[in-house]
């Protein structure tokens, strides 16, 4: 059975600042509902398919308690600069060394899951960036893309290689739509 990590809780003490800090990131706003005693607020991150959950009366834990929550991009340098321009206090980059200390810059080789930099909320619930381009073997099944722009591209080059393959069988492909989806697939990360 699949399991899919959907929501990440963040306790927080001003709702409304909260609520206003996440989305001048960019932040999509799924729902600000009020219910009795507790109000939830849930927004998603661009490109995310797990939201946050805040709000008042859903959770007893401390206001910026929650640390190292993982936010994946695959260029930490523009990620870090877009953050910036937002007005947020972002880390320099940093990277592990061989001996698994953190170092000062981005990876040397920017290998993927190799950079970071981290930044908080104003409660103090800290995220950190994790630049990753490409996954380990097994980690992702299928084809999965961050972005429509990427999903985009991949048509476009999928689209592209059918044409060469119809030119080459010298006939139209009623089956185009599976052709394409293990096309895309196979190239993914290519």
């Amino acid at each position: 059975m699949d399991m899919k990590l959907e929501v990440v809780v963040q306790p927080v003490t001003d709702v409304d600042r909260t609520k206003h800090f996440y989305k001048t990131l960019g932040w999509r706003e799924d729902a600000d509902l009020t219910f009795a005693t507790s109000r939830v607020v849930q927004l998603t991150p661009p490109g995310s398919a797990t939201s946050i959950h805040f709000g008042s009366g859903i959770t007893d834990a401390t206001p910026g308690s929650v640390r190292g929550t993982y936010l994946v991009v695959d260029d930490i340098d523009a990620a870090r600069k877009e953050l910036a321009g937002f007005g947020v206090e972002v880390s320099e980059v940093f990277h592990r060394d061989q001996t698994g200390a953190f170092a000062p810059g981005v990876h040397p080789d920017h290998g993927t899951y190799g950079s970071f930099a981290s930044f908080s909320d104003p409660d103090g619930n800290t995220w950190l960036l994790q630049e990753i381009t490409s996954r380990f073997p097994g980690r992702v099944t299928g084809a999965t893309y961050g972005s429509t722009q990427q999903l985009e591209q991949a048509l476009r080059d999928a689209a592209a290689a059918h044409g060469e393959h119809e030119k080459e069988t010298g006939q139209y492909d009623e089956q185009w739509p599976a052709w394409y989806a293990q096309y895309m697939t196979d190239h993914q990360h290519a």
